[in-house]
């Protein structure tokens, strides 16, 4: 394995200097199995694993050289995203360690909540005490939550300040939830657009711009779920602060890190690597996960995808926590040079004032707002008119502008668009993350949010947008790879549920499908199947994980196989077919303290909807039966060495998923599987057992 070091920049500052350096190594990936085409295409993410460090210290020392940046941050309902939560996102957003005049920060609430408005104006109150302390004692951790719960160290003459800010943010978390108590009511599917800019004119202190961004919704209109939220608050911003670089967050993951802006400007301001560069992903990780983590909530299976394809052409979007530059998702790279404000139009929509904002296609300079305190007369139209519901109508806007549509997982879809525009990205992962999220922290919870990524996955392989053929010729064949990989995840449900299933009915039977004991050929499926096994010990104990971590991955991946795969596939073909639409499911961060509490000590909660708990467990079922028929048969020499193979595959699943037998039949708390539910998963085993022993009889 031949490890290099390359320089790729350094910047033209006095001292010239290397801003950052890029570290890493060659590897081909070897085969996990029996070499599926998404087992194969997966290999494209170890090739060539890319590591980097970044040196925010050697940037320029005059704030001037900066660019604008505008903080995108969406929510939708109060009653399942906390305000509490979504305003430390805020608040720890308005913090940044980046010049305040340069900074801006927009709040998409698509509940139009009036909930979500108040808490923000809070905030914005709370945030002329936070952010002076903040800047004075060089906090390091600027979300208010997580600082006055943390352990963070205080210096000499800190105390009583840091009590007196402590004290101010007890009243600003009382004044939110006392407002919060009529969160859900609060929200509207049906309402005008209102944009509120919160500023105080007379204020001596410059703060980052704040505002409230709530687009109209009507029901008879497609709102295009988070690529919607997204795509108007691009155009507002474009009309009030029109920053070049765009930081995208989900409410609830906040800045752990106040200088993530300036180590993505090592990236922008390389003016070797900017002209093509479109985003700088930072990974998803989360304060709340348990030393267990039953279930993967670290996403080391993407962080180790992340660094594959980082060597290639750059990774995906991941949803949030990235910097993107506004000049890509505006689609101004292939313009013609005799552009007229008509074809503007065609692109960007009617609003003249948005088409002013983009004066330059070829050579992209922001032109920020000359003042960006006040919105009013015909500016303040032309704001409402980008926010409409019908804006996006007869323009490019989710086609070839913005975020693209056509998928619930709106990232992966744009990312794929941007990379076979010809632009590429970086991912950066920190020593101290840059941001820290709430991860679920029910079984439930989880597959739900799997689930919609699955989906969204599916809608993508099935559109125009399958990289096996949109991404011909536009992207390299290894990232056409990766792309086919992340996205073909769902299809396999078809080779889980096969494995799941025949063997186990064949073994009722006495039906050999494998070689026998005494074959030859035996000790090839045995090293195939432990082959696959060790190799992913092997890959998760390379990164500084135990066995346990491998053992969380594989029950996790599947319990998504037997219920976000299925529901994926099914729900994309229907939506395909129009006989369904897809819709997005928002997933709920309200905090169950009993949930929280099972997923620190390690035990599954089996609370939730039965149609994403019944096909885990029915399964599970089915292979402890079989199992124990199978080994009666062993037992008495019926055929031993015939189906000794499906056996063992029976054996690997029961042990594999001991949790679930668990759940079934011998906890007794809330967290369990309910009798009910559990003699529904009987009847449906028994139902696949008939069904499938009919099928072999005739």
């Amino acid at each position: 394995m031949g490890e290099f070091q390359q320089e790729l920049l350094s910047l033209p500052t006095p001292s010239s200097e290397l801003m950052y350096e890029l570290e890493g190594w060659s590897a081909e990936g070897f085969g996990k199995g029996a070499g599926t085409m998404v087992r194969d295409e997966d290999k494209a993410f170890r090739w060539r694993l890319v590591t980097r460090t970044v040196y925010p210290e050697r940037l320029p020392a005059n704030d001037d050289e900066f660019p604008n940046i505008d903080v995108f941050i969406c929510t939708a309902d109060p009653s399942k995203e906390p305000s509490l939560g979504v305003m430390n996102t805020v608040i720890s957003a308005m913090a940044l360690d980046y010049p305040p005049g340069k900074l801006s920060v927009y709040v998409s609430d698509d509940g139009g909540s009036s909930v979500t408005l108040e808490a923000m104006r809070e905030a914005w109150r709370f945030c002329k005490w936070w952010l002076p302390f903040c800047t004075k004692y060089e906090v390091k951790n600027r979300c208010p939550e997580a600082y006055f719960s943390g352990a963070e160290s205080d210096g000499v003459g800190f105390v009583d300040e840091k009590m007196e800010i402590k004290k101010k943010y007890d009243e600003f978390k009382e004044i939110l939830e006392k407002n919060s108590a009529n969160a859900s009511s609060s929200v509207s599917r049906d309402h005008v657009p209102v944009i509120e800019v919160m500023n105080d004119v007379d204020g001596e202190q410059e703060m980052p711009l704040l505002v409230y961004v709530a687009r109209e919704k009507r029901p008879s209109q497609p709102h295009n779920f988070k690529a919607g939220a997204v795509n108007t608050l691009i155009r507002v911003s474009a009309l009030i602060s029109n920053g070049g670089y765009i930081l995208l967050l989900d409410c609830d993951h906040y800045c752990n890190d106040p200088t993530s802006a300036r180590q993505a400007m090592c990236f922008f301001l390389d003016p070797k690597v900017s002209p093509k560069l479109a985003w700088v992903q930072f990974p998803q990780k989360f304060h709340n996960i348990s030393d267990h983590d039953i279930y993967d909530c670290r996403l080391l299976y993407y962080l180790r995808r992340w660094l594959g394809i980082d060597g290639i052409e750059g990774p995906f979007i991941s949803g949030c926590n990235m910097y993107l530059k506004r000049e890509a998702v505006y689609g101004t790279k292939n313009m013609k040079d005799d552009f007229n404000v008509n074809d503007m139009k065609i692109s960007f929509g009617p609003s003249n004032e948005l088409i002013k904002s983009i004066s330059a296609y070829k050579n992209y300079k922001p032109a920020p707002s000359k003042d960006r305190k006040k919105i009013s007369g015909a500016l303040e139209k032309e704001v409402q008119l980008v926010a409409s519901c019908t804006y996006d109508s007869h323009s490019e806007w989710g086609k070839e502008v913005g975020f693209i549509y056509n998928s619930v997982v709106e990232d992966v879809i744009t990312s794929e668009y941007l990379h076979c525009q010809g632009w590429f990205s970086v991912f950066v992962d920190p020593g101290r993350p840059c941001f820290l999220g709430s991860c679920p922290t029910s079984l439930n919870d989880v597959l739900v949010q799997k689930g919609r990524w699955a989906l969204g996955q599916m809608q993508i392989s099935l559109s125009k947008y399958c990289a096996l053929t949109y991404g011909r010729g536009k992207m390299s064949a290894l990232q056409c790879m990766c792309y086919a990989a992340a996205t073909f995840d769902p299809i396999y449900v078809f080779p889980f549920y096969t494995l799941s299933i025949l063997p186990q009915i064949c073994l009722l039977h006495g039906i050999s499908l494998y070689p026998k004991v005494s074959d030859p050929y035996f000790v090839v499926f045995v090293l195939v199947f432990l082959g696959s096994q060790l190799k992913h010990i092997e890959e998760v104990m390379f990164y500084g994980d135990s066995i346990w971590r491998a053992l969380y991955e594989l029950r996790m991946w599947m319990m998504k196989s037997s219920t976000c795969y299925l529901y994926a596939v099914v729900g994309a073909v229907f939506d395909n077919l129009g006989l369904h639409n897809a819709h997005f499911t928002l997933t709920n961060k309200v905090v169950d303290h009993e949930s929280e509490t099972r997923f620190k000590k390690g035990i599954y909660d089996f609370q939730g909807s039965p149609m994403v708990i019944a096909p885990i467990c029915s399964l599970y079922i089915l292979n402890l039966v079989s199992l124990a028929f199978g080994a009666v048969r062993i037992a008495r020499g019926q055929e031993a060495s015939e189906v000794f193979a499906q056996a063992l595959i029976s054996l690997f699943g029961v042990i594999v998923n001991y949790h679930v037998f668990e759940g079934m039949l011998l906890r007794k708390d809330n967290g369990r599987v309910s009798p009910s539910l559990s003699l529904l998963c009987v009847v449906i085993a028994m139902f696949m057992l008939c069904f499938g022993s009919l099928i072999l009889v005739f």
